[in-house]
């Protein structure tokens, strides 16, 4: 891979803070309550929530133009799951996508396929975590 930009952050755990190199991310991090903590801040599953949501809207936007489609009034919400996974810990992520009425049915579907075959994020947890995709 060429890479065109590199994101850095530093962080010091769970009960703390994220920060990126630049500044323009700088959080207080806690556990959530179902998980012990107090909820005090953002967890790493928000974090990779948001971060995925926005990466496969993005992508969808770009196979939207490529398939001569609309998407402007699409969105996504990624829900980001921890739980046991043996010995330790696994995530495990549904993507709610919302389309128009205009993207509804098999345009929609095939869409919403491209668009996991597309994005970053999606090819990163391919193979390593389960995703479900849900059209709304």
């Amino acid at each position: 891979m060429d890479a065109l930009y590199t994101a850095a952050a530093t962080a010091n755990g769970r009960e703390g803070r994220a920060v990126s190199s630049d500044g323009q991310l700088d959080l207080p991090l806690a556990m959530p309550p179902a998980l012990g903590g107090n909820g005090k801040g953002t967890n790493p599953e928000q974090l990779f929530a948001a971060g995925y949501a926005a990466c496969f809207a993005s992508a969808m936007a770009a196979v939207g133009r490529e398939l001569k489609l609309d998407t402007k009034d699409a969105s996504v919400t990624a829900e980001v799951s921890i739980g046991k996974d043996g010995d330790g810990f696994g995530l495990a992520v549904i993507m709610r996508v919302e389309l128009p009425d205009a993207l509804a049915g098999e345009t929609g579907q095939k869409l919403v396929e491209a668009t996991h075959a597309y994005c970053p994020y999606s090819k990163a947890t391919r193979g390593n975590i389960d995703v479900e995709l849900v059209i709304e």
